[in-house]
């Protein structure tokens, strides 16, 4: 692991981007940026237009280090270059940026409240590629839609489970077990998952460090406690389907975490923004997202 990489992380004021958006939800992205399904005809067509967008983003003037802590990408993104090189180096050499690699295959059909992820299958040559390309970190994630505490512990274990073997591998793994910001029961949902956390941190071995990606809790401060545990880098929070407005808004209200926003970061941008337009959205965004990660 590198070790400016991990201070940074750990103590430098900032947000992380989520910049994964992988085949399922690559259309949607796309959509929002302007280019509509009937602009490309396959899959390869769909990610060349992605990373262009990303490239867009990452190349934009505030996109760096400054205020960036981190950019989670998809391993298609992770494969390929930037100007020359590959996009975990031109984030890191060129940006200061840390990157990370999205690693989850997406998610099994709702069952018990939840949504496991799918059997990661290809886990080891993943992470031997993402060593290869110099990434620092990984993210996979779940999804809570009910406050039921018997697939919450399911959802947890898996988490942690993957996450150990990333660890040892020399990563230091994003747990995403989101909870649906939807649902009635979101505030029991954050209390029972809060409690499978701390039992599972309780057993990590001393050395061994993880990061957790959470919605915004509905009862603000819920996660203070687990980002003092030694074990945890840091604790950074999805937008989760919130505006920018209303995310930042909330996310202003519990000091110490900070943002690891997708579509709320977007949001505004357009392909056929000119350049001034678009590092204005880019700038306004990142500001904001910042200010509020700060707070």
């Amino acid at each position: 692991m590198n070790q400016k990489q991990l201070e940074q992380m750990k103590s430098k004021k900032g947000f992380i981007a989520a910049l994964d958006q992988s085949g399922g939800s690559s259309p949607k992205a796309l959509k929002a940026y302007g280019i509509d399904q009937d602009q490309y005809n396959n899959d390869e067509e769909m990610f060349d237009l992605m990373h262009q967008m990303r490239t867009r983003m990452i190349k934009s003037p505030s996109f760096s280090g400054d205020k960036i802590l981190g950019a989670i990408l998809f391993q298609n993104t992770m494969d390929r270059k930037i100007d020359g090189k590959y996009t975990p180096d031109f984030l890191w050499e060129e940006k200061g940026i840390i990157p990370f690699l999205k690693v989850d295959k997406g998610l099994e059909p709702e069952k018990e409240g939840i949504q496991l992820m799918k059997p990661i299958t290809d886990l080891t040559q993943t992470l031997e590629q993402a060593q290869k390309r110099n990434i620092f970190g990984t993210k996979m994630r779940s999804v809570i839609h009910a406050a039921n505490p018997e697939g919450i512990k399911k959802i947890v274990d898996q988490q942690f489970e993957y996450g150990r073997q990333i660890a040892d591998a020399g990563f230091a793994p994003i747990l995403e077990p989101e909870v649906d910001i939807t649902i009635p029961d979101k505030k029991e949902a954050e209390a029972i998952l809060k409690d499978e956390i701390e039992k599972h941190l309780k057993d990590l071995p001393e050395n061994e460090l993880i990061m957790l990606k959470l919605s915004i809790p509905t009862v603000p401060g819920l996660y203070s406690e687990i980002m003092k545990d030694p074990h945890v880098v840091r604790v950074v929070a999805l937008s989760g389907g919130y505006t920018r407005e209303e995310a930042n808004k909330k996310l202003a209200e519990n000091p110490g975490l900070i943002a690891s926003f997708s579509r709320a970061l977007a949001e505004g941008l357009n392909a056929n923004q000119t350049e001034e337009e678009f590092n204005k959205t880019m700038k306004h965004s990142v500001d904001a997202i910042f200010e509020a990660s700060i707070k």
